[in-house]
């Protein structure tokens, strides 16, 4: 019996040596003459993948070192070329023609989402989902987006359960929770519509739903990388009681639904192969897109405004001039206040304060994947890329370099502020003017085309929580949480821990 079992174990360490040498000979890429220094790594498939995820900034910084701006790292079976130098931001977006940015992102949403192909080339659709979003995004439709949400905000937290007294008391929460209930709230209903036979319910569901988003986005990283979602039953089921809400049968109920959506659910699309369940993933796609970034984002605005004196005195100051001007009057008696597009657009501290909050917590990879085989001409030389690799950008490194942004890790209000308290747009690396210095939205081709929206929805709610609420962080002095690294690549990281603020309307 024990000779048995050694000869068992035999077999299977000769085969284990076996694999592992046909993995070395046959399976690790060679550097041809031409191509960016390369990082197998030492884990078949894997390759990097667990140096760059457990600190892709660290990862990214000890490679630009040791091999200079340009480098490559095998990645969960993908080779990446990842360009580190920002001066060739704008080089790498002059090869658009050799890219195709569609494929990683729509893949990435079939199996994140469990709808099949949204690419219109794949047979399903004839949706050109890239259109839809710039006709309903962008422009007329955009105004009509942000005055929706500047009502559901103030709906929200006119709901908010505070006490009812002459005397308003503080109430004390997490910071990132609050922000994750009003934004959630307020965005549902801004995209999705009010189901107006069912008003005693639909917070009730709302916030049901919040609960099954929080869920499945808690396992998102792990279904970006490749993961099956069935891995994780309570998120898949999770992903489905959310879709199940977002059926036409259910929405078709629904008032004031967005464009977006509205476009979307009457599109004459006879050649869709999609049931009405692969739609409603589609729709969730939109509303996880919507969320996941906006809301760290605001709690990243609002946390660091609220740390900052001189960022809360400022921000307060410029709210009160856009409300004044704008003819607006604040009241106890629920009068909602309103800034159009151009009032809102011209709030530069309130611009400055999210951007200089995003530059400090974003950490987004653009990505784009080679069409065919090129050379990749950059500042510092030229690199021969093969077909179906993928070219990335990882701005974080632009974020924190020190000598385009001095004292990196530090909040500054005013950093993207000139001398006259306008729009600062100069900035320097090596003594060159950078045409890219600001990247949490991805870039070319594959920037967010929601940005806007995003931005002015957080403009929206720091306007409404400085009008409305006296502020303060429980601890003055508390120190800015870390950031979550295990969502790296995704966008801007939240908190890895809340922090308690307290907050009471004010009297009016």
């Amino acid at each position: 019996m024990l000779c048995k079992m050694v000869t068992i174990s035999l077999i299977w360490g000769i085969a284990v040596v076996v694999c592992c040498c046909v993995w070395v000979i046959f399976g690790i890429r060679r550097r041809k003459v031409g191509e960016p220094p390369l990082e197998n790594g030492l884990i078949p498939y894997l390759g990097c993948a667990l140096k760059f995820g457990s600190n892709p900034l660290e990862f990214l910084r000890a490679n630009q070192r040791k091999h200079g701006h340009v480098f490559t790292c095998r990645l969960m079976g993908k080779y990446v070329h990842f360009i580190t130098d920002s001066l060739s931001y704008h080089k790498v977006l002059c090869h658009g023609k050799y890219f195709d940015w569609k494929k990683f992102h729509y893949t990435t949403s079939a199996k994140a989402f469990g709808h099949r192909s949204i690419d219109p080339n794949d047979g399903n659709t004839t949706e050109n989902i890239n259109n839809t979003f710039t006709k309903t995004l962008q422009g007329d439709a955009l105004h009509s987006l942000s005055e929706a949400m500047m009502q559901n905000l103030q709906f929200v937290m006119r709901h908010l359960g505070l006490p009812k007294s002459k005397s308003a008391v503080w109430v004390t929460e997490g910071m990132y929770a609050f922000c994750y209930r009003v934004m959630f709230e307020a965005g549902y209903l801004t995209l999705f519509g009010k189901d107006t036979s069912k008003p005693d319910t639909q917070r009730a569901l709302i916030l049901n739903s919040l609960d099954n988003f929080k869920q499945f986005d808690h396992v998102f990283p792990a279904l970006v990388a490749g993961l099956p979602i069935r891995l994780f039953k309570t998120a898949h089921k999770a992903r489905e009681k959310l879709a199940e809400g977002l059926k036409h049968e259910n929405l078709s109920v629904r008032d004031q639904v967005s464009e977006l959506i509205r476009l979307r659910m009457f599109l004459n699309d006879t050649l869709s192969t999609f049931d009405d369940m692969e739609k409603a993933k589609t729709h969730l796609a939109i509303l996880w897109a919507s969320q996941a970034n906006t809301i760290p984002a605001t709690f990243w605005s609002l946390f660091q405004m609220i740390r900052s004196p001189e960022a809360l005195k400022a921000a307060s100051e410029e709210v009160i001039e856009a409300l004044q001007n704008a003819g607006q009057k604040l009241s106890s008696g629920g009068n909602a206040i309103y800034l159009d597009q151009m009032q809102l657009n011209d709030l530069p501290v309130l611009d400055s304060i999210i951007k200089e909050a995003l530059r400090l917590s974003s950490a987004s990879l653009n990505i784009r994947t080679a069409k065919e085989d090129f050379t990749l001409h950059l500042e510092d030389g030229s690199y021969n890329i093969r077909k179906d690799d993928i070219i990335a950008l990882y701005p974080q490194l632009m974020h924190l370099d020190p000598e385009i942004y001095p004292d990196p890790l530090t909040f500054k209000y005013d950093r993207y502020l000139d001398e006259n308290r306008k729009a600062k747009t100069s900035f320097y690396s090596n003594g060159n003017k950078l045409k890219y210095f600001y990247m949490p939205f991805g870039s070319g081709a594959t920037i967010c085309p929601g940005r806007l929206f995003a931005v002015q929805e957080i403009k929206q709610f720091l306007i409404l929580m400085l009008s409305y609420f006296e502020l303060e962080l429980v601890e003055s002095q508390v120190k800015c949480p870390p950031l979550d690294q295990s969502r790296a690549g995704l966008g801007i990281l939240p908190p890895l821990n809340d922090i308690e603020f307290k907050y009471k309307l004010k009297h009016l």
